[in-house]
């Protein structure tokens, strides 16, 4: 069993953000392509803040949907460890994505909620490496702010890595943590000021409320 939860910061805009994030100790550090998003980024940008960045920190692209050409650019454009894919890909493009963009690795976000049954997942074993859980809302593909019934997450047979997402703060993270035990939790909104600007009080509780949930469970 893991003994850490992994953090990832996603939406970041800048890099006086992304900077904070490290220091504060989150893994990874995501950021959106998705041009409708209000924390969308180009990757000319991310380029330039991930080349002042320090080792061993894991940078996430954020998709919906988008063609397997554009993102393998983007891939190599900035440099990603992971590519994040909240739309309707298919278990085949994931595959494909990985084939030509290895060693970036394939995380498959789901909106979960009363409808999710463990075939939605089965097929996507085998292409990716982890399971995003964010909220289901039948007019957005993610970033709610909102958190699901996380009772769901026990019967959908998840044979890969969680990453919980979905209106984490510094309030309610250390009880996901308790009832989840998440790999790994995605933290966005939960910790800005507006959207794509990060409030780093918020930032340093909610990571202190991990840590303590952390100790806990090993306690």
């Amino acid at each position: 069993m893991h003994r850490r939860t992994r953090i990832k910061m996603c939406g970041i805009t800048n890099i006086a953000d992304a900077e904070e994030g490290i220091r504060a100790g989150v893994d990874a550090l995501g950021f959106i392509f998705v041009q409708s998003s209000p924390r969308y980024i180009v990757p000319e940008k991310v380029k330039q803040i991930v080349a002042g960045l320090p080792p061993f920190v894991d940078l996430v692209g954020v998709f919906v949907d988008q063609e397997n050409v554009e993102v393998q650019e983007i891939i190599h454009c900035c440099g990603l460890s992971y590519v994040q894919l909240h739309g309707s890909e298919t278990p085949e493009y994931c595959s494909r994505l990985a084939d030509a963009s290895s060693p970036c690795k394939i995380i498959k976000a789901f909106r979960v909620g009363g409808q999710s049954v463990p075939a939605d997942f089965t097929p996507y074993q085998d292409v990716v490496q982890g399971f995003l859980l964010d909220t289901y809302a039948a007019d957005q593909v993610g970033g709610t702010g909102k958190t699901f019934d996380w009772a769901i997450i026990g019967s959908l047979a998840l044979g890969r890595p969680i990453i919980l997402a979905g209106g984490l703060t510094p309030q309610n993270v250390g009880v996901a943590i308790k009832e989840v035990q998440p790999f790994a939790i995605d933290i966005n909104s939960g910790v800005e000021m507006h959207p794509g600007c990060k409030d780093y009080r918020k930032l340093q509780a909610l990571l202190a409320e991990v840590r303590r949930a952390d100790l806990a469970r090993i306690s």
